[in-house]
């Protein structure tokens, strides 16, 4: 495999790099495992391909030394005949060869990136606030193939010119010795020149590789239904358009460098070849005058001197073609190490008949640094600059008991620390100190699936898969039946809305939901919450920024999720805090008052503020929508 094959190399790969034995040894003890009979194999075919292109020229000089002299015809037949045998032979030989390569290269992707899938969506939310995701995504893609590559394209490469060049200056040197020695002295004119030429084609793939990554970032980014609205609503089209043709350009750029840099080298492998049969025939052809070597042995040599210059050039640049391509295994290695910050505990257990009793027990709490959550490599250029700093408490000294079957309301000004605090119940953040427990059981003990089964959310913008509306529902409960469907949906008021689709419940709601209005959004994702029947429910100001009309919906829909559940709301809506059992008044991640509503009203403090301007907000609204209509 010569320099031009290093397209396949990773933008980590640094100069003077050394191939990590460490990453060897993983990859034969745990992804090879299960393919090392089919490597045997792979291997064996490589080599039986190589001793059988010897066959030809061996033929041929019989053919030209024995055959044609002695005018036997059947000699030449036969001979003839077993020269389209080995070439029937090889052609078998390679078919093997690629069906071994398939099944190894095809199986290792799929265990790679089966593993790093499972891996990376058990990572916490925190991983994903701050990873980009067409960073994550090209480790899944451009990675692993890069891993499948080192396994049976640069190794297939490397055991493959092995053989074809020792066997091939075996044969030459059993031939003629003289003349091999010649054709070998015109190589350290090629072979020095073609190493600078790889590193500079390395190089240039780094640069391809990074400018790449950008560009798919950009694109990731820009083409999910939030970055396409944004950019719309504040008219970029042209200058994301600038942008991504300036990171195009480069990417064009590099690749005519590449190129050019790849057909240089090939032309002068040409003339390097072209000029190693010269010598052979002129320094050969005189000794078959001087009747030293037959002309068939001439005839051979030529063949096989043919051959050697391309293996011999790809072996000066094996090691830096097996790093480059491992490289990609350190890179998907780096994803597989990356520690769950929230992880389940040896001895987990699960949370069973859960009640829906939570306790709150002197919970302090600040958002881990990226270096404990995330990989600087998956946040970009500028994801590094806080990495290491140090975060101010979020939540300070939080107590609170939140009985079975009430409904706590968290209420404060934005940045109080409400929904942070909430997502601490579900286990998406683990407390820096104190603890959450919920039926006595801190949330730490407990295995995330159950837990996370005992909890349903209502978020304000909740999230809908492009798929089917009946999809969307199953996520909750896959082995819901349409009966069963059919009776969340009548409970969350959206039943009439999805009959009165074009496919019911087979219809596509588009990405993100965005084929259905909010208030739909909000009352479907009810539905799903009510299909999945959970002890405790988490509204996070989800009846916000809706209408009269829907908001009564969605709070009819909520009075169904929330009878006899565990509920905690996070609410701007007067109708909302009044039925509350408790108000917990939050300001800068304390709890500053508590109590009912008619207790803090008649207090006077901060909720009372609060209490004011949700009243104002609402008169204000009602004189809206009373002159709109």
């Amino acid at each position: 495999m010569g320099p031009h094959h290093a397209m396949g190399s990773d933008p980590s790969l640094v100069a003077g790099a050394r191939l990590d034995r460490g990453v060897v040894r993983r990859v034969w003890s745990t992804f090879a495992r299960p393919y090392r009979r089919m490597l045997v194999g792979f291997l064996g075919t490589i080599v039986a391909a190589a001793l059988i292109q010897l066959v030809p020229p061996l033929v041929f000089r019989e053919i030209i030394d024995e055959g044609i002299p002695s005018a036997d015809r059947g000699l030449i037949t036969v001979l003839a005949l077993v020269a389209v045998g080995a070439a029937l032979v090889e052609g078998a030989l390679s078919l093997g060869e690629r069906w071994w390569s398939a099944r190894i290269g095809e199986g290792l992707i799929f265990d790679l990136r089966s593993s790093l899938y499972d891996h990376v969506q058990r990572m916490p939310i925190s991983f994903f606030t701050r990873t980009q995701t067409g960073a994550l995504i090209s480790r899944l893609n451009n990675d692993v193939i890069g891993a499948q590559r080192a396994v049976t394209g640069t190794l297939g490469s490397v055991v493959s010119n092995t053989i074809v060049l020792l066997s091939t200056l075996g044969a030459m040197f059993v031939l003629e010795w003289r003349l091999t020695l010649l054709a070998l002295v015109v190589l350290p004119v090629f072979i020095i020149p073609a190493k600078r030429v790889g590193r500079r084609l390395q190089a240039i793939t780094r640069d391809q590789m990074n400018v790449n990554a950008e560009m798919n970032a950009v694109m990731t980014e820009r083409f999910n239904v939030s970055g396409a609205l944004l950019v719309k609503l504040f008219g970029r089209s042209a200058a994301e358009t600038a942008q991504f043709s300036s990171k195009a350009g480069r990417v064009r750029d590099l690749g005519v460098k590449s190129a050019m840099y790849g057909r240089t080298f090939f032309i002068a492998l040409g003339l390097v070849g072209a000029i190693g049969i010269a010598v052979i025939y002129w320094l050969g052809a005189n000794l078959v005058v001087s009747e030293a070597i037959s002309l068939g042995t001439l005839v051979a040599l030529a063949a096989y001197v043919t051959r050697i210059y391309t293996p011999l050039t790809s072996l000066t640049n094996a090691r830096v073609d097996l790093m480059t391509a491992f490289v990609s295994f350190e890179r998907v290695f780096e994803v597989l190490d990356a520690p769950r910050a929230i992880d389940d505990r040896p001895g987990a257990y699960d949370l069973v008949g859960p009640k829906g009793r939570i306790e709150l027990d002197d919970v302090w709490f600040r958002y881990p640094p990226g270096s404990e959550v995330s990989l600087a490599s998956l946040e970009g250029e500028h994801g590094g600059l806080d990495r290491d700093a140090p975060r101010d408490f979020v939540l300070r000294g939080i107590d609170a008991v939140i009985e079975p079957g009430t409904m706590v309301a968290l209420v404060g000004p934005s940045g109080a620390g409400k929904t942070t605090l909430s997502s601490l119940v579900p286990r998406l953040y683990d407390v820096s100190e104190g603890a959450v427990r919920i039926d006595g059981h801190d949330v730490r003990d407990l295995t995330q699936d159950s837990l996370r089964a005992a909890i349903g959310v209502v978020s304000q913008d909740p999230h809908m898969f492009h798929d089917s509306v009946g999809a969307n529902l199953r996520y909750a409960r896959p082995e819901a039946t349409d009966e069963e469907l059919v009776a969340a949906c009548r409970a969350a008021q959206i039943h009439d809305v999805i009959a009165a689709l074009p496919d019911g419940f087979d219809t596509v709601v588009g990405e993100r939901g965005y084929r259905l209005s909010g208030g739909e959004k909000q009352r479907l994702a009810i539905a799903r919450v009510l299909l999945k029947d959970p002890a405790v429910v988490i509204l996070d100001e989800a009846t916000s920024h809706l209408d009269s009309e829907n908001e009564s919906l969605v709070q009819q829909a909520l009075a169904t999720a929330l009878d006899r559940r565990t509920s905690i709301v996070i609410a701007h809506r007067l109708s909302t805090v009044r039925s509350a059992d408790v108000i917990l008044v939050m300001d800068e991640g304390r709890i500053v008052e508590r109590g009912t509503h008619d207790e803090l009203v008649a207090a006077g403090g901060l909720y009372a503020d609060l209490y004011r301007t949700l009243i104002r907000e609402d008169v204000l609204g009602s004189a809206s929508r009373a002159g709109d209509g």
